[in-house]
């Protein structure tokens, strides 16, 4: 038995327990994983407080982690016991219902696609809080099939995937100008990420914009649609919502 976080009912957060849990055995293509370090995101808390996912109770919550491979299945072909792994132990798109057992765990299992080698410049902490936002950030560009020049403005540059979207934006797809939002105290580390300009929303009106931009990617998912139309003359919006989590297609690689 290993010590784990779980619920065996929907609701807030002190339905969550700690207690024993079984450890699992590896399936022919699965990795079974001691965790090191894992991460939590707002699909964590929603699956928690109602049924929107279905899953069989008792659920350990959590997508993202990082840690050592200690046991394998007999078609695993990349991963040898020993390596340091990271990446988002769900599948949205597979048949079924998600995994019972989440990463707040001492040991997962997971299958050997979802998951990378670990940087060896990162921490497991690190590693662990990148998956699923990095997930996220990549699917927007790929939906609104961005374009390598043009120029972008994202709404919310210093939040978990909006951080990800200005360093992206600038040294993957190759956008010609970046803009990001943020408060006053993040205007610096915004800059040191790649942002061609930033806006303290503190001091500037989204109505005071009147720039074009060919794509805005918005991180809040309630940034005004009126606005796209007359200020920002945008052709391209992307809106993070809780459901786009659930149609996730992209899967981790050491790239």
């Amino acid at each position: 038995m290993q010590k784990a976080w779980f619920y065996e009912e929907h609701g807030p957060k002190e339905v969550l327990k700690l207690g024993d849990f079984p450890i699992p055995s590896p399936l022919h293509n699965q990795l079974l994983v001691e965790v090191r370090a894992a991460a939590l995101n707002p699909i964590d808390s929603k699956r928690r407080q109602k049924p929107f996912c279905p899953s069989e109770f008792p659920v350990v919550p959590g997508c993202d982690v990082a840690g050592v491979v200690v046991a394998k299945g007999s078609g695993v072909t990349k991963f040898c016991i020993g390596d340091e792994v990271y990446g988002n132990i769900q599948d949205f798109n597979a048949e079924g219902q998600p995994k019972q057992l989440g990463t707040l765990a001492e040991f997962i299992v997971v299958e050997e696609s979802l998951v990378a080698k670990k940087p060896k410049n990162l921490s497991f902490e690190e590693a662990a809080s990148l998956p699923l936002a990095v997930q996220t950030a990549i699917e927007g560009f790929i939906t609104a099939d961005f374009k390598e020049g043009e120029n972008i403005f994202v709404v919310g540059g210093g939040g978990g995937v909006g951080s990800l979207v200005v360093q992206l934006a600038k040294h993957l797809f190759g956008s010609s100008y970046v803009v990001a939002t943020c408060s006053t105290p993040k205007v610096e580390f915004v800059k040191s990420l790649g942002a061609d300009e930033v806006v303290d929303y503190t001091k500037t009106r989204y109505e005071e914009i009147e720039e074009k931009y060919d794509y805005v990617y918005d991180t809040i998912g309630m940034f005004p649609l009126d606005l796209v139309d007359c200020s920002f003359h945008s052709e391209k919006v992307f809106h993070i919502e809780l459901f786009f989590l659930l149609t996730s297609t992209f899967a981790m690689d050491e790239s």
